[in-house]
């Protein structure tokens, strides 16, 4: 019995790593391929000879990028929204999270609030009404209007707010005893135990707001203003090439397929460099925040 509990253990080890090798594979087999289009020259771009080695290697798609500005704002602009938009939301999150966190004899109304943030996450106003608030505050072809509206997700409140039940009481009572106020509890006990589900939640909230096309289309009347997918849509979607900032001549030379390639890649980097930093804390402080009631 032994034995075959140790063979039947070990082929069923080796299926899963054969599987999730070939499911890697295939996850990354996409973005090999644009990276290896975006390396190659216009004739083998453009008639689709390319596949995951590239032909005729050149830099100059990514010069032409680079030096593109309409390319260059948009990049700008969702570095911008991803750093004020994340900050935003953890200063809110943390802030909604700590009280909500107590019992409701430390802080009255507690349930009330709670299935007010649960009713709010499970229904919306809907796009239209939404739009036309960004409308009347005047907030359209703003950065506000890219951010305001999910400045607080209520997911991530709950998440933290169960992570923050878990500190150990006794830490707060001791610093309560000492004198600390709440906003000294919070800075000096809860913040630093609680970095793995921050680093998390700041990552899914950087991610959320670089991967976000939607609401720039919607809130971004003027092209000038639009953040980085949402210009990525317009050119590699709709293949609307008069937005690609691109000098027409240029195009004579290069493919604008190698050239939507490169736009791809390089909007694809920033996330890349800061996963692994942050890798280590994602699935602790998603597990940690995520069992309590």
């Amino acid at each position: 019995m032994i034995r075959d509990s140790n063979w039947s253990s070990r082929l069923f080890d080796a299926s899963n790593y054969v599987f999730l090798t070939v499911f890697a594979l295939l996850c990354l087999a996409p973005m090999v391929h644009i990276f290896a289009v975006s390396l190659s020259g216009r004739a083998p771009a453009t008639g689709g000879f390319v596949s995951f080695w590239p032909i005729d290697f050149t830099l100059e798609n990514y010069q032409e990028v680079m030096g593109s500005r309409t390319f260059l704002r948009s990049f700008l602009i969702s570095v911008t929204r991803v750093l004020t938009g994340a900050s935003l939301n953890m200063i809110l999150i943390i802030l909604t999270a700590y009280p909500l966190s107590k019992t409701p004899r430390a802080f009255r109304g507690r349930t009330i609030f709670i299935w007010f943030f649960v009713f709010a996450m499970l229904f919306d106003g809907g796009l239209i009404p939404s739009f036309m608030v960004v409308r009347s505050l005047g907030l359209l072809n703003t950065l506000g209007a890219l951010i305001l509206p999910n400045a607080l997700p209520i997911f991530s409140v709950i998440l933290m707010m169960n992570f923050f039940r878990d500190v150990p009481k006794e830490l707060e009572e001791s610093a309560v005893i000492d004198g600390a106020s709440h906003w000294k509890v919070l800075w000096y006990i809860y913040l630093p135990l609680s970095l793995p589900a921050i680093a998390t939640l700041t990552l899914l909230s950087s991610v959320n707001h670089w991967n976000a096309w939607f609401d720039g289309l919607i809130y971004m009347t003027d092209t000038a203003n639009y953040p980085m997918q949402t210009f990525l849509r317009t050119v590699v979607v709709e293949l609307d090439l008069t937005n690609i900032g691109i000098d027409p001549r240029d195009l004579q030379r290069l493919s604008d397929r190698a050239i939507r390639g490169a736009q791809i890649v390089v909007a694809t980097v920033p996330i890349l460099v800061v996963y692994p930093f942050l890798q280590r804390y994602f699935i602790s402080g998603i597990k940690l925040g995520a069992v309590k009631e």
